[in-house]
């Protein structure tokens, strides 16, 4: 019994990482083919803007002067480490708490979503900008959007809950 609850375990967590994966990469599929390069489209007048930038860097477009071997070595190599590094961190330890498990799944989602743009197109499409008054982003994806979510999870799970999370060893 505990082998197949171990095998659903791993099953959820593997679906929930392909399910960012998959929404990031058909949503920018769908940009790619109907969105002109630099074209802005108003969804919600000004407050949110569908457009389509290639970044060749990382987040603000860090990064994307580095030269060819250090760009794959920072934007790319490292990157993987340390995804198959949480993902395998989150399928081998079952003392995380759902809630943990479930914003790491975003992230290693979100990460392996760009990271598959910069390896395969050398880019990474960006096509969202909001502008809610307070709150103005600069240009990003799903797989951006999967990375806050998880993030966002992963710190109210770290300051509110007295489970383990991945900052907090269980009390035994």
């Amino acid at each position: 019994m505990k082998n197949i609850t171990r095998k659903i375990r791993i099953l959820l967590i593997l679906s929930l990482v392909m399910l960012n994966i998959g929404c990031d990469q058909i949503s920018k599929t769908v940009v790619r083919q109907t969105i002109a390069p630099d074209q802005k489209i108003e969804v919600f007048k000004d407050n949110f803007i569908l457009t389509k930038v290639e970044n060749s860097g990382a987040a603000y477009s860090l990064g994307s002067d580095l030269a060819p071997f250090l760009k794959v070595i920072l934007l790319q190599l490292l990157p993987i480490l340390v995804l198959v590094f949480l993902l395998r961190l989150i399928l081998i330890k079952t003392t995380y708490s759902k809630e943990t498990i479930l914003g790491f799944t975003f992230i290693i989602g979100g990460g392996i979503g760009n990271l598959y743009d910069r390896i395969v197109y050398g880019s990474v499409t960006d096509f969202m900008i909001m502008d809610l008054g307070i709150i103005k982003t600069e240009i990003f994806n799903m797989a951006d959007v999967s990375i806050m979510i998880g993030s966002f999870i992963i710190i109210i799970t770290t300051l509110f809950s007295k489970k383990e999370s991945f900052f907090k060893e269980a009390n035994n």
